[in-house]
């Protein structure tokens, strides 16, 4: 199998009530101060679109749109709830969006804004035009995952594609416009059952240094040890598997909240690289299911691997409360 050949836009559904199929785009503009992550998912057995969008603003403030919907079968179009993705004939997409996002001083709250209205700062009109052009092949994790990662990644989907690209368009937020200019990002795009609450340590990472370096680690790691791991190394043109994963150091805030960590990645050349990682600010996400508690972080990074500094991306882990 190719790298490029086995992405559909859309997948038949698995039997499982909960079934999943997710795409997602997460950017980052150093010029504007400005990060943001989106995710379009669908639960077609629950006839079910939600629409999920986080804007890190240049002030240290978050704006936050998380909405479900209702919807008749799976749909042609990737839209729901103001948001669309669009997939072009030459390989490109298009990101809009058209909606109130919660601004929220600080992005820690945002959890929160439901139970304590009064922790939002303003209720922003927010539109978005953005423009992909992928600059690198699509790299499915599956086929260069052994079988015992494979079994263990089914906790977060049953297959994984990423593509990093080239971002430019417009975002206003209430009176503000930000152009975008040629900023890197990455989509992914991912189908299956995800068991929240069943993973006890879950790593992502989309680290950009400039267009001919870019790392994506991605593990789960279990309470026994056992880990799967999967994700490239982009370099000079090329995507090199990660087939190894060690954790050196993880520091974490109540246990719960990312701070730092220190990662040890073997490619599939038997190469071993450090990437070094230290969150910013972080939103932390809440699941409940089957009496258990789980949260997932959202930030954006500042990371060092072998040590080449400048490197920025999304700092995502799930972490089960004890």
């Amino acid at each position: 199998m190719s790298n490029n050949s086995m992405e559909l836009l859309i997948h038949k559904p698995g039997a499982h009530r909960e079934w999943n199929e997710s795409y997602y785009l997460c950017f980052s503009d150093k010029q504007n101060g400005l990060s943001g992550m989106t995710r379009l998912g669908f639960k077609p057995n629950k006839d079910e679109g939600a629409t999920f969008l986080l804007l890190f603003l240049p002030d240290g403030s978050v704006a936050g749109y998380q909405t479900t919907e209702k919807i008749n079968g799976y749909p042609d179009r990737l839209e729901a709830a103001g948001m669309t993705h669009e997939r072009r004939p030459d390989g490109s997409w298009r990101y809009t969006f058209q909606g109130r996002m919660a601004v929220v001083k600080n992005p820690a709250d945002f959890p929160k804004i439901r139970q304590t209205p009064a922790l939002i700062t303003a209720m922003a009109p927010v539109t978005m035009h953005l423009k992909f052009t992928p600059i690198q092949p699509t790299y499915e994790y599956s086929e260069n995952m052994t079988p015992e990662s494979l079994e263990i990644g089914k906790k977060s989907g049953d297959e994984h594609w990423e593509q990093m690209a080239r971002i430019s368009g417009e975002i206003r937020v209430g009176e503000r416009v930000y152009v975008l200019r040629d900023v890197l990002g990455e989509r992914d795009h991912t189908h299956g059952v995800r068991d929240w609450t069943g993973v006890g340590n879950w790593i992502y990472y989309v680290v950009w240094f400039n267009e001919r370096l870019a790392i994506n680690p991605a593990a789960i790691v279990l309470d026994d040890g056992r880990v799967s791991v999967g994700g490239y190394i982009w370099k000079d043109g090329v995507n090199t598997p990660i087939v190894g994963f060690r954790i050196i150091d993880q520091q974490y805030v109540n246990g719960i909240i990312p701070a730092s960590s220190v990662l040890e990645l073997t490619d599939k050349d038997d190469v071993k690289h450090i990437l070094r990682g230290k969150a910013g600010p972080v939103v932390p996400l809440p699941f409940i299911e089957h009496g258990k508690i789980s949260v997932l972080s959202q930030s954006f990074g500042e990371f060092e691997l072998n040590g080449v500094k400048g490197g920025y991306g999304t700092y995502e882990t799930l972490r089960v409360a004890k």
